[in-house]
């Protein structure tokens, strides 16, 4: 258990690791987008990817959420969104192959999933646009 001062001080920066998180989660989703709609940096897989295909599709949800949770603008419904794409990405892509997320290459789906989850009820903490816009 920690000490009372130490909490107390660490609980008055958790608004501000909750932004921050966000933005990095958002930078993170946002590379897998980029190299799929984008092309950069190059993959061979999304050469000839069609943009209305499943894959196609994911990437625009992803270069288009990505971009938005990083802003901090429509977090809630955007991560809800992100989070339903990475569990349809983990159940499409990955159960298949295997039962655990460490044999069948879906730990990272299923991490995106849970922590755009946890966005969902925390919201985007306060330095966002949502917040920027609550104040008005």
């Amino acid at each position: 258990m920690l000490p009372v001062k130490l909490a107390a001080a660490l609980d008055a920066w958790a608004p501000t690791v909750r932004s921050l998180t966000r933005i990095m989660i958002g930078l993170l989703i946002l590379q897998f987008g980029v190299q799929k709609i984008l092309g950069f940096p190059p993959n061979p897989a999304y050469a000839n990817l069609q943009i209305y295909s499943l894959i196609g599709v994911a990437g625009m949800i992803e270069l288009v959420g990505g971009t938005l949770l990083v802003l901090g603008l429509f977090t809630r419904p955007v991560a809800f969104i992100l989070a339903g794409e990475m569990a349809f990405a983990y159940f499409i892509a990955h159960a298949p192959r295997a039962f655990m997320p460490i044999v069948n290459g879906g730990t990272l789906a299923a991490l995106f999933c849970f922590i755009f989850f946890y966005f969902v009820f925390a919201g985007p903490g306060p330095y966002s646009l949502d917040a920027m816009m609550r104040k008005k």
